[in-house]
């Protein structure tokens, strides 16, 4: 399958196993022939434990000359660790930077002295009062089912995943009632959240669900993210939009949350990610960019074109021109004359794309390419390679969450070899289902 990718993208990151042994995941992503999205492990192989920038580079080349898929490659995406994105750099392909990573920076930046920290410490102490008591938990269950909610046990927020926050947050609003009835009951020192306390949750809940979806939305590797992710993040940019009636907390979240945000999305590859928004027919409209970037997208659309044109090569012909004619086509201009002709050749194919009805939003645009790659054939290609990049480094995440799987106390001893194969052999199988 993988020798008849036109173009494949990369995604790679590094994992820690419960043995301490270091371990390098990675997953290829192409559109077939079918225009199908592919994508599957190569490998996980272990790794030295300084993963220096060159190192890292050469285990990515090693794993592409071992697949011979060196020079189908487009993209690689990595987290934004200082040595991956200088191991990008010494690489022959282009890096796109993860973007759960980088919405996972932001939030916890934004958190950072926003105004939200003392109840997110209020709200741990209570889930740990619950967590480290047995007692204390079935007492919190009991009334639970008195208030007629569903049993469900409160979570503990982790300083690495934002998204935990969120659902601790969640957990303790949805169990208000309950919590309140065990805490009062128990005369206990842990006081439940005051009316104003629960207020300020609410309004956290509904700054970070947003940021969720859209992290969900781009985590997915069945279906196309690469040119979803700048539609998304103007999203998020009118989501934080500062409000007249906005506590001085939430301006704080959200002037943090933009400045943040923008700073990350500039120092992403958007050269890219504008590029494969114009070639997916939901988004050609660019409406996701300002006006004057537009036309500069269109450009290297064009570039692109050409660069396709300049590869192909040229039709044979059978019959030698005469003298005579090779001395008319020199005084003609002939090589002026065909430039000129494909430039025309290129902009009325940009039209005939530009013209086409825009996609509805749920549809696939990779089924709409399917069906008029004829009608736009020089594009078509390109859009192929454009819409296979992953928008994140979640299907590698996907892979070590299986590596932990296998690699558990009682098989902490399985060689590095076994690891990549029975990984991979996993990721494979499920693949043929």
């Amino acid at each position: 399958m993988i020798e008849q990718a036109e173009h494949i993208a990369l995604t790679g990151d590094h994992w820690t196993s419960v043995s301490n042994d270091n371990y390098l995941g990675v997953t290829a992503h192409f559109v077939d022939h079918n225009w199908t999205l592919q994508a599957f492990a190569l490998t996980v192989s272990k790794t030295e434990e300084r993963h220096y920038a060159e190192a890292c580079a050469n285990h990515f080349l090693d794993v592409a000359n071992e697949w011979k898929i060196k020079e189908k490659l487009t993209t690689l995406g990595t987290d934004s660790a200082r040595n991956m994105v200088a191991a990008a750099r010494l690489l022959p392909f282009e890096h796109l930077p993860c973007m759960a990573h980088c919405l996972q920076r932001t939030v916890t930046v934004s958190l950072k002295d926003s105004g939200f920290e003392s109840v997110l410490a209020k709200c741990r102490k209570i889930v740990g009062h619950f967590k480290h008591s047995p007692s204390n938990a079935q007492e919190l269950n009991e009334q639970q089912i008195a208030h007629g909610l569903k049993q469900e046990s409160l979570a503990q927020d982790v300083a690495t995943r934002w998204n935990s926050t969120l659902e601790m947050v969640k957990r303790i609003q949805r169990n208000k009632s309950p919590l309140t009835t065990t805490l009062a009951q128990q005369k206990s020192k842990i006081a439940m959240l005051t009316d104003q306390e629960l207020d300020k949750l609410q309004k956290l809940q509904e700054l970070l669900d947003p940021c969720r979806y859209v992290t969900e939305l781009l985590g997915g590797e069945q279906y196309v993210s690469c040119s979803v992710v700048l539609p998304a993040l103007r999203h998020l940019f009118r989501v934080m939009e500062p409000s007249d009636d906005d506590p001085v907390y939430v301006l704080r979240f959200k002037n943090a949350f933009t400045t943040d945000l923008a700073q990350r999305k500039d120092s992403t590859n958007l050269r890219w990610l504008k590029i494969s928004t114009a070639l997916d027919p939901r988004f050609k409209d660019l409406k996701c960019l300002p006006k004057d970037e537009r036309s500069e997208v269109w450009a290297s659309v064009r570039d692109l074109m050409r660069e396709t044109c300049a590869q192909q090569p040229p039709a044979e012909t059978t019959e030698e021109p005469s003298p005579k004619k090779r001395r008319t086509s020199i005084l003609l201009g002939s090589s002026d004359s065909d430039t000129d002709d494909e430039e025309e050749s290129i902009e009325r194919c940009l039209d005939r794309y530009k013209v086409e009805p825009k996609m509805d939003i749920e549809g696939c645009p990779l089924q709409w390419w399917s069906k008029r790659e004829g009608a736009h054939a020089r594009l078509a290609s390109i859009a192929r390679k454009y819409l296979s990049t992953p928008a994140t480094t979640v299907p590698c995440e996907r892979l070590f969450s299986l590596s932990g799987h296998i690699i558990q106390k009682k098989r902490a001893s399985l060689t590095p070899d076994n690891v990549n194969k029975l990984v991979c052999l996993n990721n494979w199988l499920h693949l043929k289902k």
